[in-house]
């Protein structure tokens, strides 16, 4: 039996079916409008990087009274019939910081069944260009550096020390420290509450201690 006759496809030149070359314009403006925003990105975000720099160290806040997470010394504390506040130091400040914040509290408990926490400690407007608060900070609203001095949970000026009870666990008696942009409007009669708002949008760092005591 006769096989059936075969028929060759007869392939048009590459050419005539882009049209004469125009496809090949077609593809490599293409390539060269894709190469162009792919440099054009490189550059943008290498200009980015370069502007941005590299990032510093983050506000540091230690004491050389107790290892950070470690058990405050009795003499800081309400096991002390007169405590006296731990020295404090911090290092890596912001640039343009004007003043700082320094806040302690204990987040162990919850006061009256409410979110509030115990206050400790708040002192407001202390100067950029500190870098720290000796031993025995004094009970004192207004301290010569400037810097103010609110009232702690019991109703007094200054600091107030750890006195979590003996019958249960360790308190977590947390010291912050917040680099700010201005100096505070606010005076001794501020509240917690007061100084957070005043704060907010105006935070260059924030540097956390932690000490742990019970009686």
């Amino acid at each position: 039996m006769a096989k059936p006759p075969r028929f060759r496809a007869i392939r048009k030149p590459f050419a005539s079916r882009v049209d004469n070359g125009k496809g090949y314009d077609v593809v490599i403006r293409t390539l060269l409008t894709t190469l162009a925003l792919a440099v054009g990105i490189a550059a943008a975000t290498a200009q980015d990087q370069r502007g941005r720099g590299p990032g510093g160290p983050a506000l540091t806040l230690t004491t050389p009274d107790f290892v950070d997470g470690g058990e405050i010394p009795a003499r800081f504390t309400q096991a002390d019939p007169s405590p006296i506040s731990p020295r404090l130091q911090w290092t890596n400040v912001p640039a343009n910081t004007v003043t700082f914040v320094l806040i302690l509290h204990d987040p162990d408990v919850a006061l009256q069944r409410k979110l509030e926490d115990a206050l400790h400690w708040i002192i407001l407007n202390i100067p950029g260009t500190a870098r720290g608060l000796p031993n025995g900070v004094p009970i004192n609203t207004q301290l010569p550096d400037g810097s103010v001095q609110l009232k702690n949970r019991r109703g007094w000026i200054g600091y107030m020390g750890p006195g979590a009870p003996a019958a249960g666990p360790s308190h977590h008696y947390t010291f912050e420290l917040f680099a700010l942009d201005q100096k505070l409007d606010l005076g001794p009669e501020a509240t917690r509450d007061d100084v957070l708002k005043a704060i907010d949008g105006h935070i260059l760092g924030k540097a956390v201690l932690i000490g742990r005591f019970h009686l």
